[in-house]
């Protein structure tokens, strides 16, 4: 027979429990730990800290907010199950994450179908926001477009007309590279592709892949490679000499998780887009470096800053509906949704979604053995842009 104290003591700490699960906003993360754990490490701290500095002052509407993160073992089928423990069992209020393309799509539908807010933080591929974009879905990190656009003038004033390119054989490649030659062509009608290499991404064959481009004689490569992948290509190109006399534009390979990689062996002269942490100016930036060194121990890479900012997105968007996470207030707080970042403002456009995050584009260069940026300059997202029509058209009509 039950006391009626052990009733009383039981009926209080149901009280207590839902009390607590009122106060809290839970935000479940979805991302590839294992598979990228250069980006995502660092990315996970950008996260943390964020949270951390929300909850200190205060939270959202009082309530603070809480991460549950999940691996998707770089696997679209895991990252919707992952999603789905999320709602189900964690009961997530917001869903967030993705780092590889076509993981981050698999959500973009996931999200489609269940008609829950996802915000996509890194996966670049342009169709999370166009072809197969959605009104659930809104994206952070600069588009695969966005930041080719960003290189294709610094390519163009190469004025090189034989071309190769190299990238891996997936969503965000094949996109790249089909941007790049687009976007060039336009800025310097006459140019020639002569050759072009698609590796499976994590298992490039640099040695064939180097002989194939050095074979076709180019002016100037256009790379798309990252991560191990890149360090492969760097060591043999530099071991054949295929980068000597030859402009290389390459997408990525200014953030410090993979120049940290390259360590002394990273070529100098690379036109390339990343993320130069010890010679950003501002006091945004400094103030977020303060606090992610002091809190870490370490410097911030790029995954560390889109961490910081998705965080900062969602808490923005959460008070701009008054701490509530219903997917439908969100959707409409986050259309034209202005966050104060450490690379300054952006704001969600409303006619795709996409954030107007920028990047940075410089070269590199070898300072103390290591690799850096320098002669590099911020690049407004909001000005690597399509049209609104054109927008329109590649949405049809989401």
């Amino acid at each position: 027979m039950t006391s009626p104290l052990s009733t009383v003591v039981a009926a209080l700490a149901l009280c207590w429990s839902a009390a607590h699960a009122q106060g809290t906003i839970k935000i479940g993360e979805i991302n590839s730990y294992k598979a990228q754990p250069a980006f995502l490490e660092p990315y996970k701290k950008g996260m943390e800290l964020a949270v951390a500095q929300v909850n200190a002052a205060g939270g959202i509407a009082g309530k603070q907010l809480q991460l549950v993160t999940r691996d998707d073992n770089a696997s679209p089928g895991d990252a919707v199950r992952a999603a789905e423990e999320l709602l189900t069992r964690e009961k997530a209020d917001v869903l967030m994450g993705s780092f590889l393309s076509h993981v981050g799509l698999a959500l973009t539908d996931f999200a489609q179908q269940k008609k829950r807010f996802f915000l996509a933080a890194e996966p670049l591929t342009d169709k999370i926001v166009w072809e197969q974009g959605n009104r659930y879905t809104f994206r952070l990190r600069p588009s695969t477009y966005m930041q080719v656009a960003m290189l294709v003038p610094e390519a163009a004033k190469l004025q090189k007309k034989r071309w190769a390119i190299v990238y891996p054989n997936y969503e965000y490649g094949q996109s790249a590279v089909a941007t790049f030659k687009k976007l060039l062509q336009q800025a310097q009608p006459g140019v020639e592709f002569v050759a072009e290499q698609a590796t499976p991404l994590g298992k490039v064959d640099a040695g064939s892949v180097v002989q194939a481009l050095q074979d076709a004689k180019p002016d100037a490569i256009f790379n798309v490679l990252f991560a191990a992948d890149l360090a492969k290509f760097v060591r043999e190109g530099n071991t054949r000499g295929l980068f000597q006399g030859r402009g290389v534009v390459s997408l990525l390979s200014g953030e410090p998780e993979y120049l940290d990689t390259l360590k002394g062996e990273t070529p100098e002269g690379w036109i390339v887009t990343g993320y130069p942490w010890y010679a950003i100016q501002t006091p945004a930036h400094q103030a977020f470096l303060d606090a992610y060194q002091q809190r870490f121990k370490d410097y911030p890479r790029a995954g560390s800053i889109v961490g910081y900012n998705a965080i900062l997105s969602i808490a923005e968007g959460l008070k701009k509906t008054g701490g509530s996470a219903d997917t439908e207030k969100l959707i409409a707080a986050f259309r034209s949704l202005e966050v104060n970042t450490p690379f300054g403002p952006i704001t969600y456009r409303a006619q795709d979604h996409q954030s107007t995050m920028g990047a940075y584009v410089g070269k590199t260069a070898l300072r103390q053995g290591k690799g850096v940026m320098v002669d590099f300059s911020y690049q407004d997202g909001s000005k690597f842009q399509p049209s609104d029509d054109e927008v329109k058209k590649l949405r049809k009509g989401q």
